[in-house]
């Protein structure tokens, strides 16, 4: 099948507001000094993993619900000075948006908006269709309206991703994408027993891998039956904020899986990249290049 897409995804357009604060939980207190400042700048999950994956070499392709409002004009400007091609269906309650603390040691909370989102919120099944019948790959970002679009997605043959971020393995929420994923990503932060609810994501799905990230701790990968641990990358700078880390994981993960590396060398990769956003500050949304990537790997291998 000819494809003008390597990527497809679906979800995760919105604006974020970064306000760096002293310390997480923030001190309870009348009024707090902030610096560097309060900074308001296009990027939610689906942004990042679209422009990670761009830069990256993918033909990228983002699809989401955004208002007609300056939060939307926000995020389809980042996607016009990036090259990645936008479709933007009309969301009437405003376009995502969210406020992430962040204290000095890159530690993050986000507040997200539940305003700007609705049960009955849908992507059109005609427009996914098209999309996916025109890709590779697609991948899901965790959002209302993308549930909706994984029977599209199945039905016209391309392999699915999505990323379940501080998921307890017990939310029924995330249950449609995990299972129907052929690969999952998901933090461990939350996860009691990382192994058991990998192995039950497997299980009770269709993924060939799952990949929960452990931050400095690394990555547990679960791939043909066997768990193994994937070694945590240094990063090539100090660290600054750990906002869009597991995007830049995916979108890496992901190149190299399309490649046609096996799934441990994926997860290097992956590996890399997320050591390399962490290094970002969070009011940017810069990410690796290929030349550095290649090089990340090579170091980790060689254990260099």
């Amino acid at each position: 099948m000819t494809t003008e897409i390597d990527v497809l995804v679906l979800g995760g357009a919105g604006v974020d507001t970064i306000v760096h604060v002293p310390e997480l939980p923030v001190p309870y207190a009348d009024s707090h000094m902030i610096r560097p400042g309060i900074v308001t700048r296009a990027g939610q999950s689906g942004d990042f993993v679209a422009l990670a994956l761009s830069g990256l070499g993918l033909r990228t392709h983002h699809l989401d619900m955004l208002g007609e409002d300056p939060e939307g004009e926000l995020v389809r400007a980042l996607h016009r000075d990036r090259g990645v091609p936008l479709t933007a269906v009309p969301q009437p309650l405003g376009t995502k948006r969210a406020v992430n603390l962040v204290d000095p040691d890159g530690r993050r909370l986000s507040l997200y908006d539940a305003t700007r989102s609705a049960e009955t919120d849908r992507l059109p099944e005609a427009t996914v269709r098209e999309l996916a019948s025109a890709s590779r790959h697609a991948h899901v970002v965790i959002t209302q309206p993308c549930v909706h679009a994984l029977p599209v997605l199945r039905a016209a043959g391309v392999t699915i991703s999505t990323d379940l971020h501080d998921w307890d393995g017990v939310n029924p929420y995330h249950e449609p994408f995990a299972h129907q994923a052929d690969l999952v990503f998901l933090s461990s932060a939350a996860l009691a027993d990382p192994e058991a609810v990998m192995r039950r994501i497997a299980e009770r799905g269709r993924a060939r891998a799952v990949v929960a990230t452990a931050g400095a701790d690394g990555a547990y990968l679960l791939a043909d039956g066997a768990l193994t641990r994937v070694p945590a990358a240094t990063p090539p700078a100090p660290v600054v904020d750990s906002n869009g880390a597991g995007d830049a994981f995916a979108a890496a993960f992901l190149r190299a899986w399309l490649a046609g590396e096996p799934p441990h060398r994926c997860a290097l990769h992956g590996a890399v990249a997320g050591a390399y956003a962490c290094t970002v500050p969070s009011t940017r949304t810069d990410s690796i290049g290929p030349e550095e990537l290649r090089a990340g790997v090579a170091r980790l291998l060689t254990g260099g």
